[in-house]
């Protein structure tokens, strides 16, 4: 099968070959036909080392497709079954996942550092998967859990942008944040979980909610979505007057994973509101927040990893909230391209040219 390969961390071409082929599937393994697969900024943070990754990797980690094989003690989906993938399947049984956060289990995350399902060369070579995906391959190998049906009339690039994007912006609003009606919101990054972040916040009923990006290019998208107004952040000064009262926003949200965003989200929350920390960061960009603010402030500050999904619900939630109209994930997709146009993909991302592409595979 096809699939992109990275060689090494730092490489900024991906190996995009016909020879690569899958592991047995194990007993409780699913393998799984991708059919769409998005291009998002952590499989860039994978390709440069800001996540760190084995190698060789294919990347990709948001994805959906058709269950070809299940393994002898998998009940939880069949041949034929519509899946969207989840890069964090939770093994459902540790007290993480028993206690109600199985969005934190790290059980196949480790995993995935030391069992790669794919091979490639003539000597069948190992080669990693993001996450334990590797969603930029035309078939993969996920743990059962990792697999989470839905409804076949589930457009591909919707059910793809599900598996990550959706789940983490408008998980962040609605399970992290709990945004409640009436209140005021600022996201800091309007690419693709920003505007998730942005519908999440305006399907909880926000009466305010400010996009804050220095592409003005982005700022249209973003009220087309559900934000109520739209700056750069050498505006924020006077937005934060004009819509606060100087006071600032209750909920702040950072998509960016920059520390220096980071201290800007603290910067424009109100005292007592809620630091939301969406973005993912590098492993030695610290944040500095004074022992003083931190309590005499009384803001919360609050990491949402994957929106704090349970995915096994929320999958088919924001499914459903997409064919009622109240989800828009078709304004979110910038081009619909094919697995050979990968390495034009990464380059366009990584210009910050495009929201999201969506790989359709043949």
């Amino acid at each position: 099968m096809r699939a992109a390969i990275l060689h090494a961390v730092g490489n900024d071409k991906l190996d995009i070959r016909d020879d690569v082929t899958l592991a047995p599937v194990g007993p409780a393994e699913v393998r799984v036909r991708i059919r769409a697969t998005g291009v998002c900024h952590s499989d860039l943070s994978a390709m440069s080392g800001v996540l760190p990754q084995p190698v060789p990797l294919i990347p990709g980690h948001e994805g959906a497709g058709e269950v070809v094989e299940v393994g002898e003690h998998v009940t939880s989906v069949k041949p034929g079954d519509h899946v969207v993938i989840s890069w964090r399947p939770a093994c459902q049984e540790c007290d993480l996942c028993v206690g109600g956060q199985p969005y934190l289990c790290a059980k196949y995350m480790i995993e995935s550092f030391r069992k790669g399902a794919f091979r490639f060369g003539g000597d069948g070579a190992m080669a990693f998967g993001m996450a334990g995906c590797g969603t930029w391959a035309e078939e993969i190998i996920v743990p059962w859990q990792g697999a989470i049906r839905i409804d076949d009339d589930v457009p591909w690039e919707a059910a793809a942008l599900i598996g990550c994007g959706i789940t983490t912006g408008v998980g962040a609003a609605i399970n992290t944040a709990k945004v409640r009606p009436g209140s005021t919101v600022a996201v800091i990054g309007c690419g693709g979980v920003g505007l998730s972040v942005i519908q999440g916040a305006r399907l909880s009923g926000a009466r305010t909610i400010l996009a804050i990006d220095p592409l003005e290019s982005k700022h249209a998208l973003a009220k087309k979505v559900g934000a109520t107004h739209a700056v750069t952040p050498e505006e924020v000064p006077g937005a934060l007057t004009e819509l606060t009262g100087g006071a600032g926003f209750d909920y702040g949200f950072e998509v960016v994973g920059k520390s220096a965003t980071i201290q800007s989200a603290w910067q424009v929350t109100r005292a007592g509101g809620d630091v939301v920390v969406v973005g993912a960061g590098a492993l030695d960009d610290m944040v500095s927040i004074s022992a003083f603010s931190l309590l005499f402030e009384g803001k919360n500050l609050l990491s949402s990893l994957y929106g704090e999904a349970d995915v096994r619900h929320d999958f088919p939630y924001f499914a459903k909230l997409h064919k009622s109209g109240q989800l828009d994930l078709e304004s979110l997709i910038s081009a619909r391209i094919r697995l050979g146009d990968l390495n034009d993909a990464v380059a366009a991302l990584r210009a910050g040219e495009v929201l999201r592409q969506i790989v359709l595979m043949d």
